[in-house]
């Protein structure tokens, strides 16, 4: 007996819009600050006598988390505008 092909759905392609560019680089900064260890092994400048090695550390704690909330917010907006153009055209 012959078999049927199998039918597969096509494959949509990852579309790379600057706006992604931009969500993958506010994700992809603070593992590159953090591994990169060299740049802040260091004492001085010491902040409020807290050496820099720690404070340094604890603001990218900070900038983390404004860059996530950053690149969720530009993910809903993208996420939004392609749903909507989604459905204008289904019209």
């Amino acid at each position: 007996m012959s078999e049927a092909p199998e039918v597969k759905p096509p494959v949509v392609a990852a579309v790379v819009t600057p706006v992604r560019v931009i969500i993958g680089l506010c994700l992809v900064a603070p593992f590159v600050a953090m591994l990169w260890v060299g740049s802040y092994t260091k004492v001085d400048p010491a902040f409020i006598g807290i050496p820099f090695f720690y404070w340094y550390q604890m603001l990218w704690v900070l900038i983390s988390t404004v860059l996530t909330m950053t690149a969720y917010q530009l993910w809903r907006r993208d996420q939004r505008s392609r749903e909507t153009a989604k459905g204008g055209a289904a019209e």
